[in-house]
């Protein structure tokens, strides 16, 4: 069980830290940092996400966004986290435990996004390693799953450095840029032996 649980306010304080990152969960006072960092790069993410609806980017969709984060982690649903970095203060990009999944299964889901100015500087491969952290101790899960597009180098390189396995392939996995894609499924397990960090 977790063991975090918060009211209807997102939580302010950080619930993973690592040597040089802040995730917590988004607060209305995000909104301009989110919102010049995803339109920025928004066709460096294009490939790689859903196709994005035309309020995407507006305050008001936002809002809807930092509310449902805040009720997903007080129901134990979802941590939809930012990642800060803690020296600047910086917003870097976004990281999603999700479906979380009780019961007999202990497992979630895991996906990211990071800005394309912050890309490739090793910011995501430490997020991740945090968030596995979190899911294997605070959250007392067994098992952390992550899809990726088989082209996706970048993707599959910093899952297998972190430590994720590869399951296989899921035909037509997620609609992905307007369109069905297979996905390649990685996993990490409580028990397995990840590599330590830097």
């Amino acid at each position: 069980m977790a063991l975090f649980r918060f009211a209807t306010d997102p939580p302010t304080r950080p619930l993973i830290r690592t040597q040089n990152l802040a995730l917590r969960a988004p607060v209305a006072t995000d909104y301009a940092a989110w919102a010049v960092l995803r339109m920025e790069s928004r066709e460096f993410l294009t490939p790689w996400e859903p196709v994005w609806n035309e309020d995407d980017l507006t305050r008001t969709s936002f809002r809807l966004r930092v509310k449902r984060a805040a009720r997903e982690i007080a129901t134990d649903e979802a941590y939809s986290l930012f990642i800060f970095d803690t020296r600047s203060e910086i917003l870097l990009g976004g990281l999603t435990l999700g479906l979380v999944r009780r019961g007999v299964a202990q497992a979630c889901t895991l996906g990211y996004w990071m800005g394309q100015r912050h890309a490739g500087k090793g910011y995501m491969t430490e997020a991740v390693r945090g968030a596995l952290r979190f899911a294997f101790q605070d959250l007392a899960l067994h098992r952390v799953e992550a899809a990726c597009l088989p082209n996706n180098e970048p993707s599959k390189r910093l899952l297998e450095r972190v430590g994720f396995q590869s399951e296989g392939m899921a035909r037509a996995y997620l609609r992905i840029n307007g369109s069905w894609a297979d996905h390649l499924l990685y996993a990490a397990l409580s028990s397995d032996h990840l590599p330590m960090e830097k």
